[in-house]
């Protein structure tokens, strides 16, 4: 990430509001490729906003490399479950605790998937929050790395529906992850499991890649309706974050000199104030889905652009989008 950190360097801000309290709900760590640590994480949060605690999102990272293969996520849990350990240690300005694991179980496995919530719950103990088995699926090229394996529809499946009947008994939210053309689906799976929390990720997903690229402004209004009629299943809340991902197509990644907080606010503010509209700022949450979207923008820069948005907001709502959401969604 160093070579990400020299590009960010261009822009330099003014932190805002330095001293709000804030939750960072969604945030990976791994080990392979380019790893994303602990310490990686702590040199982003540190850059000058108040980040008080965080929840790790499953990545597909860290899994076991032997037993059954239904348990094999569980390896990532408990790798994460060191991290966290570690940083309840070592907590200081600028280096918050992980407060919660959202981990991955194939829900595919029906009812059989009690016993890897039991496995994550064993490895993670009262760390573990939630399950996320993401079903973004990319119909059309380029295919995205771990994506491209993925089946259409996957939340109307009568396997993955008894998967998921198990979440609200053991505890468990369920973030999901889909791409804006699977909302109508989630909406279904939403009505259909009014006592399972489920947190909107991303958006949905409203893609700037393949045939969509240069797209935003078609999309917009049928992603706009569909977020709206989703807003109406009181057991779903939004993150307000994961915009400027790659697949997004905002080209962000692609510049000299990366983002301003201004730039962001400019071509992000309408999914933001829309979602905030319909979810209501109690039933939103602020994230960074770092390091996926540095990318495309410094932590320092992305909180910033979130504070302005929110700026027309009282105190109370404030409050809620940076931290009380988070807070009372993942039970922290």
């Amino acid at each position: 990430m160093k070579q990400l950190d020299t590009w960010h360097s261009q822009v330099n801000e003014e932190v805002i509001e330095p001293d709000r309290a804030i939750i960072d709900p969604h945030h990976h760590l791994w080990r392979v490729g380019t790893p994303y640590e602990l310490d990686d994480l702590w040199a982003d949060t540190a850059s000058g906003h108040n980040i008080i605690g965080t929840v790790f999102i499953e990545c597909g990272a860290e899994y076991r490399t032997d037993g059954p293969e239904l348990l094999r996520p569980a390896g990532e849990t408990e790798y994460v479950r060191l991290q966290a350990e570690l940083s309840h240690q070592r907590q200081a300005i600028g280096k918050p605790p992980i407060l919660g694991i959202v981990g991955h179980a194939d829900l595919m496995l029906g009812d059989a998937v009690s016993e890897v919530l039991h496995e994550h719950k064993k490895v993670g103990g009262d760390l573990v929050r939630g399950i996320r088995h993401a079903t973004a699926f990319y119909p059309d090229p380029p295919a995205v790395d771990r994506y491209s394996g993925r089946i259409s529809e996957l939340m109307m499946q009568n396997k993955f529906r008894e998967g998921f009947s198990h979440l609200a008994s053991a505890g468990l939210s369920f973030d999901a992850w889909l791409l804006h053309t699977q909302i109508r689906e989630l909406i279904d799976l939403a009505n259909a499991f009014p006592d399972t929390t489920i947190i909107f990720d991303h958006f949905g997903g409203p893609l700037g890649i393949g045939p969509y690229s240069g797209q935003q402004m078609h999309i917009f209004p049928q992603w706009k309706e569909d977020v709206r009629e989703l807003s109406k299943c009181p057991n779903v809340f939004a993150k307000l974050g994961g915009l400027a991902m790659v697949i997004n197509g905002w080209g962000w990644d692609e510049r000299d000199i990366p983002p301003s907080s201004d730039e962001i606010v400019e071509k992000h503010r309408g999914y933001y104030l829309h979602s905030i509209d319909c979810f209501g700022p109690n039933r939103c949450m602020f994230e960074s889905n770092f390091p996926v979207d540095k990318l495309s923008v410094s932590y320092l820069v992305l909180w910033n652009a979130f504070k302005k948005i929110a700026s027309g907001f009282t105190e109370v709502e404030k409050e809620a989008l940076f931290r009380g959401t988070a807070a009372k969604v993942y039970k922290l």
